[in-house]
């Protein structure tokens, strides 16, 4: 080829430690450990990149299991004492008849609420208005009980210790979810670097070589 030096090409299919291998972090690390005449430079250093992100999820992972784990339950521990503390159960009487949409006593009137206005006294002996989701059908005047907090509010009751369990193992979970995810994301951060390296230094070594390959003209 005459008038200029050839494009340099990427590595053949195959042979470059860079294409596809197995899923698993582990076969990518061992693959560029051994030596083999393909591997470069930049491949022992994305292995050792790719060990040591390894080591570090399997060790944080459970510290940060346990540590956001330990965290969210303090967290929601203290938020229950505070709501036992500020929340009081009261029973209000409603001021209008709830909608009787759908058929009370029905199936889907076990699963629907509708906001109405109710009437109930706090602690203080101060009348409060508010609203609240009761189940249809009810007539005015009927009793429903409501929790109120300390601002005449109706409000959720207390978090129970069950809840504070489940809110807890959630947070845990998502933690230890997220610490292989991380990883993943700064060991494919690291490859994609090296390779932008690699293709650079491919480029480079071509320009250098490929004049002795063009004829001339």
């Amino acid at each position: 080829m005459a008038g200029g030096i050839p494009r340099a090409q990427p590595p053949p299919e195959g042979l470059s430690p860079d294409d596809p291998l197995p899923d698993e972090l582990p076969h990518r690390v061992l693959w560029r450990l051994r030596r083999n005449p393909m591997r470069r430079p930049s491949d022992l250093v994305q292995a050792w990149i790719g060990l040591g992100i390894l080591l570090a999820v399997l060790a944080g992972t459970p510290v940060a299991l346990f540590f956001v784990g330990d965290t969210a339950l303090r967290h929601y521990e203290r938020a229950a004492e505070h709501q036992e503390r500020t929340r009081w159960q009261t029973t209000a009487v409603l001021l209008h008849d709830a909608p009787r949409h759908p058929e009370p006593g029905s199936e889907e009137a076990k699963e629907t609420r509708y906001p109405v206005p109710v009437r109930f006294t706090d602690p203080g002996g101060l009348a409060r208005t508010a609203r609240t989701h009761v189940e249809p059908g009810l007539p005015a005047g009927s009793p429903v009980d409501v929790w109120a907090d300390t601002d005449g509010r109706i409000t959720e009751p207390p978090l129970s210790a069950a809840q504070v369990r489940s809110h807890s193992k959630g947070w845990a979970i998502l933690a230890a979810l997220a610490v292989p995810v991380t990883g993943a994301a700064v060991y494919g951060a690291a490859g994609l670097l090296l390779r932008r390296r690699n293709l650079a230094a491919w480029d480079s070594a071509w320009a250098r070589t490929a004049p002795g390959w063009t004829p001339s003209p």
